[in-house]
C-alpha cells in the first residue's frame, strides 16, 4: 500500500499520488500516459496531473491496480 507520508516530491497535490518506493517500471505510464510521466533523472514517476474526468479516474486506478511495488495511492490531499 501506497504511503501518503512517503510522496514524491514533484506530485502535484490532490488525491492520487506515486510515494518513494516507486521502481520505474513503465506499466503505470502505460495506463495512465496523461497523468503520470519521469521525473528528470527518470528514477520515478509521479502525478504531474490529477485525473478530472471519469475516463482519467480510471486510467489512474488501472495505473494503482498494476504497480508491482504498489507506490501509487489514492488517499491523497
Amino acid at each position: 500500500m501506497a504511503d501518503k507520508t512517503s510522496k514524491q516530491p514533484e506530485n502535484i497535490p490532490g488525491k492520487f499520488y506515486v510515494d518513494q518506493n516507486c521502481v520505474p517500471c513503465n506499466d503505470c505510464i502505460h495506463e495512465a500516459p496523461n497523468l503520470l510521466k519521469y521525473n528528470a533523472d527518470e528514477s520515478h514517476v509521479y502525478f504531474f496531473k490529477q485525473p478530472s474526468t471519469p475516463d482519467e479516474i480510471k486510467a489512474a486506478r488501472n495505473a494503482i491496480s498494476v504497480c508491482p511495488v504498489e507506490a501509487i495511492g489514492e488517499d491523497g490531499e
